[in-house]
């Protein structure tokens, strides 16, 4: 065997809560008026929700506002008082103290974004990874796309039976790549160990639940029938026992903790920041869809099996200081690491200008994308998203000659 694990977390989650409402505070203010520059942490426990940061708008915004939109991100999460929890159990929204601590962006930090040629300057200094890879048709890594789409399943069936599951849920998948040059070859074997936490009402025993959360993780589309075989997985539902008591009201959320649920599942780096609750200037957010939109597009453009690209940035410079490609010894023949880095930096500005007007990020909307529903899902891996398009296929296919 030669196991790798990675987990996905609901919208539900404390920590998503906290990314969603931080995000849905992005969208509202770019909405409003893109030039907008936002950092907005959220804290959330028990019944409080504290907003706290910097922002700089041409908007009228209020106190209140921020409270608005916040309280209606939790309730369309899912804790909106109609199920079948009662107040001691999860969080219901007439309960839930909102507090907003908003400060205008310091002029230090804006003077380098804002220049005056009309270029824009990274937000902070930074490194940022993106990946791809052969292994899922998402061309994400196996372990993280199959826990993703679990639960996004079993969240979906617990938002549709909300008097039977809760939304607080959290999944693992453990894929058995057979042996370490599988692991390599981006060649999964089958999916050795499912875990599955969901809460349930008080009403439904234990062992009631675990035969429907059963149910769901053997009809769930996500799960590949070539790797996924229900007689002889390892399975783990609830394996504490008794899961009623859940979300906010029971455990601490902040904005930036699930990083590694955010992009790759841990098979490959991540950056030094968080993307949620920061507008598109900061690079810590644009700069990860880019190096995202590189590396997919050199895998499914057949150059290598796996690529790992980094970009690195100096505050208030527009242009990275360094671009570097690895594709991980899966490279097609005569494809060199250091050559396609080397092109790919001349190609493409990737400056945060040149990466807002490629995939639209200063435009949130329900018909592209919203950062909030970014922040629920998944800031990478999920399709519809404009920068998981391949859409520069032709080029990069042209770099094999």
């Amino acid at each position: 065997m030669y196991l790798f694990t990675s987990e996905a977390v609901s919208p539900g989650h404390p920590d998503k809560c906290a990314d969603i409402v931080a995000d849905s505070i992005v969208d509202y203010l770019l909405q409003r008026d893109s030039a907008s520059r936002v950092a907005a942490e959220v804290f959330i426990a028990g019944k409080h929700l504290v907003i706290g940061g910097e922002v700089k708008t041409s908007a009228s915004v209020t106190i209140d506002d921020y409270k608005r939109v916040a309280r209606a991100a939790i309730e369309k999460i899912g804790y909106n008082g109609k199920n079948g929890f009662n107040r001691d159990q999860t969080l219901h929204p007439d309960d839930l103290n909102i507090e907003v601590y908003i400060n205008r962006q310091s002029p230090d930090i804006s003077q380098g974004v804002d220049q005056t040629s009309g270029e824009t300057g990274a937000g902070d200094q930074g490194i940022m990874f993106g990946f791809a890879s052969s292994e899922a048709a998402e061309y994400m890594p196996a372990a993280i796309s199959f826990a993703r789409g679990l639960c996004d399943y079993v969240y979906r069936y617990a938002l549709a039976h909300n008097d039977t599951l809760g939304i607080d849920i959290k999944t693992q998948v453990t894929i058995d790549y057979g042996t370490k040059d599988n692991f390599i070859a981006a060649k999964p074997q089958k999916i050795h160990t499912i875990v599955v936490s969901a809460p349930s009402v008080e009403s439904l025993h234990i062992d009631e639940a675990r035969k429907l959360i059963k149910g769901l993780i053997d009809s769930c589309p996500a799960l590949p029938a070539n790797l996924y075989d229900p007689n002889g997985a390892i399975i783990h539902i609830n394996p504490t026992g008794r899961y009623v008591n859940h979300g906010p009201l029971h455990d601490s959320g902040l904005t930036g903790r699930k990083l590694i649920v955010d992009s790759f599942g841990g098979y490959a780096p991540i950056g030094g920041g968080a993307q949620s609750s920061k507008d598109y200037t900061k690079v810590d957010r644009s700069a990860l869809y880019a190096a995202r939109w590189i590396a997919k597009n050199i895998v499914a453009a057949g150059l290598a099996k796996k690529a790992l690209v980094q970009i690195g940035y100096a505050i208030g410079v527009a242009k990275p200081v360094s671009v570097s490609v690895d594709t991980q010894f899966t490279a097609s023949d005569g494809i060199r690491d250091e050559e396609l880095s080397a092109k790919i930096a001349e190609r493409f500005a990737l400056t945060p200008n040149w990466i807002a007007k490629t995939f639209n990020l200063d435009k949130p909307s329900a018909e592209s994308f919203l950062y909030a529903e970014v922040a629920a899902k998944g800031q990478v891996g999920v399709a519809g998203y404009p920068w998981e398009q391949i859409d520069k296929s032709g080029w990069f296919e042209s770099l094999k000659a």
